[in-house]
């Protein structure tokens, strides 16, 4: 395995893992990388982005596996603070998905819209494109950019 199929693949790795409910976090990672390999800037934003995007997709099927065991009494939101999520999530509506990379609330917004049935193609490409925002402007702040684009 090649330096730089392994550091995308750590890459990849952590992104999903910080999109799930566990915490972390791949922004370190992605400025480190693009720095040590700013040849490799463009893979390596689309690694962060398809893992941190793939890691809120198990978040969406969490919320809808979860779901069925609403009615047990170890259940951790009660029927009132569900009937709440929902209302909030139907006040702000699905575009809401575009800042799912926010940290604690991203999460959530994604295992409510698995509890809602969020449409897995619309969730998908909302999700996205605020993880690719996020990783671009991180990217575009820090010092990796400027060294990509300098000749």
């Amino acid at each position: 395995m090649t330096d730089a199929l392994a550091s995308h693949g750590v890459l990849f790795a952590t992104a999903f893992l910080a999109a799930t409910i566990l915490p972390g976090s791949s922004e370190v990672l992605l400025i480190a990388l693009a720095l040590e390999r700013p040849q490799d800037i463009t893979t390596l934003f689309l690694a962060a982005t398809v893992g941190n995007t793939a890691g809120s997709g198990v978040n969406w099927l969490l919320g809808r596996w979860f779901l069925h065991f609403r009615d047990r009494r170890w259940f951790p939101a009660s029927p009132q603070r569900l009937a709440s999520a929902e209302s909030w999530f139907n006040k702000y509506g699905m575009w809401s998905l575009v800042f799912a990379w926010v940290p604690i609330v991203g999460d959530a917004l994604t295992v409510i819209a698995g509890a809602l049935h969020v449409n897995p193609y619309a969730f998908t490409a909302l999700v996205g494109v605020g993880k690719a925002l996020r990783y671009g402007a991180v990217l575009w702040g820090s010092e990796a950019v400027h060294g990509w684009l300098s000749p």
